[in-house]
């Protein structure tokens, strides 16, 4: 057992933690990051399965604080891989020194705040018990993988795995015969891959989901020199954005562009691929028309790749293009023309248990050597809950969350003093590049200690008027956006029993920046602040 005392405890090792070490180090607070895994990149740690990649360019999902890293890094591809993007992450660890306050290997069981003595107490599954006085979460958004109870789930005989906890070593499906579970971003990535390796796939899909062409390549050198002569630029282009990411948003109506019109610019976001293809029209996530000319589109695509009418029909969303998290894929749908993959439609042939040889599904036995689980994660919510979190009074976090998350600006949470979360439910997180988002909260984080050790305050606590004022904002807006309509990840809805509440604040970064910001400026108003 090894017991310390430091300024802060910060729990995860990912983006969010490794910048919130550095600049806490900067500041002369003394801080020791805690991690599940055994090496730094949180998400990028664990999502290593086949074709795993981030869905924003490169260039933009890195880090902005120095402009050294920015100069010397090289991204190889349009949309980084995930070895590459964790090569990236351990870069910096080194490149800053961060391993040296990093407790790999182990998981938080308990944190829990000492009222008395003000100061949070953390247990660990290895005996260790920190104390600190700030404890700030940088679990990550995407971190609590979901695996559905299935009946049976336990008794198949073969190899199981879940895309959110890949093997390290990788996995070699040839020969055998495949079941992937789910459609989701990792499932799209992943089973045009796996398709090429496997004797046979068998897809079974729930909700098709839309996904837009990524035209992956490496990138030409030229685009490189130009992107880091310009950084300063296109960094602040990206503030002024609501999702965080630079790109080309054309702020006219769908409604006022003739069909003509439509079908061009729709064609010209296909080709150029990605994430873009929302931007195409200002109102396409505001107006239910406008978006039905975009889905439309994107459906007409499935068509024409899909050879097999029946096929292409299954595959087609019927939902608000937007409202799940749009995907990227690399020949998703090409691959069901492939004659060893066959598409099981669980809306008309429902899982009925996993069963010791595969999978039963609408009284049809489906045989195979391996199932994969691509059921996404308990998102924005899973990974803090699965921590004993306890505040004032010994309060468990997950009891004052029972109906769903309550925060105040996705930072902190009234009842739990000096405790910060990065990324929040309640903040733009997962409906931004996160890599900005989680800067912004980092440094908004530090400069608030910084602020409470330059005054002599010891202890800071979100107001409870002030939490119920911004989580009915964050309600408000979300009903201003077609993102709220359809059972996504974004309302728990993939999680049996979990409260449907939209968890991230939609009203664009801009905005969620000046508040955060004015916040501060006001003293931070809407804390508690003691000496």
């Amino acid at each position: 057992m090894a017991d310390s005392d430091v300024d802060a405890v910060i729990v995860g090792a990912g983006f969010a933690g490794l910048y919130m070490l550095h600049r806490l180090r900067g500041l002369g607070f003394s801080a020791q990051v805690v991690e599940a895994g055994g090496g730094v990149g949180g998400t990028w740690y664990w999502n290593r399965y086949p074709g795993a990649r981030c869905d924003v360019e490169s260039i933009q999902y890195s880090y902005q604080f120095s402009d050294e890293l920015q100069q010397e890094w090289e991204w190889s591809e349009r949309y980084a891989a995930q070895p590459e993007i964790l090569r990236y992450a351990e870069h910096v660890a080194e490149r800053f020194d961060l391993h040296r306050d990093i407790r790999f290997d182990t998981r938080v069981t308990l944190a829990a705040f000492d009222d008395s003595a003000r100061r949070w107490v953390i247990d660990t599954e290895v005996g260790d018990r920190l104390r600190a006085t700030w404890c700030i979460m940088a679990t990550g958004c995407l971190s609590a993988s979901n695996i559905p109870n299935f009946e049976g789930r336990d008794s198949f005989t073969g190899a199981t795995y879940h895309t959110g906890h890949w093997p390290h070593e990788g996995v070699d499906f040839s020969g055998q015969r495949v079941g992937v579970i789910g459609t989701g971003s990792s499932a799209i990535q992943s089973i045009p891959i796996i398709a090429e390796q496997a004797e046979h796939l068998t897809v079974f899909q729930r909700t098709p989901n839309y996904a837009i062409p990524a035209h992956n390549a490496p990138w030409d050198p030229e685009v490189l020199r130009q992107a880091k002569a310009n950084y300063p630029e296109m960094r602040a282009r990206a503030r002024r954005m609501p999702n965080g990411i630079a790109f080309r948003l054309n702020t006219q109506s769908a409604l006022e562009a003739t069909p003509e019109e439509r079908r061009r610019e729709y064609e010209a976001r296909w080709r150029e691929g990605g994430l873009t293809f929302l931007g195409a029209y200002g109102d396409l996530i505001l107006n239910a028309e406008a978006n039905a000319t975009a889905a439309e589109f994107v459906r007409g695509k499935i068509r024409e790749i899909v050879q097999d009418p029946e096929i292409a029909e299954t595959l087609l969303p019927s939902n608000v293009i937007g409202c799940k998290r749009l995907c990227v894929d690399t020949d998703y749908y090409k691959t069901f023309n492939r004659r060893n993959v066959t598409l099981v439609d669980l809306n008309k042939a429902p899982i009925e248990a996993i069963t010791p040889d595969g999978v039963r599904a609408g009284g049809v036995e489906h045989g195979f050597d391996a199932i994969v689980f691509a059921t996404g994660f308990d998102a924005m919510t899973g990974a803090l809950l699965k921590i004993d979190i306890r505040g004032v009074g010994g309060v468990p976090l997950r009891e004052k969350w029972d109906s769903g998350p309550r925060t105040y600006l996705g930072l902190a949470t009234a009842g739990f003093p000096n405790l910060f979360m990065v990324t929040g439910p309640g903040s733009p997180s997962v409906l931004t590049n996160m890599l900005p988002s989680i800067e912004q909260h980092v440094d908004w984080i530090a400069d608030c200690l910084a602020h409470m050790r330059a005054n002599g305050i010891a202890r800071v606590e979100a107001r409870t008027d002030a939490e119920d004022d911004w989580v009915a904002h964050v309600n408000e807006v979300a009903g201003f956006s077609l993102r709220s309509t359809c059972s996504s990840w974004y309302v728990g809805a993939n999680v049996p029993g979990k409260p449907r509440v939209f968890m991230p604040y939609i009203g664009g970064f801009p905005a969620y920046v000046d508040r955060c910001d004015a916040v501060a400026a006001n003293g931070y108003e809407g804390f508690a602040l003691s000496a």
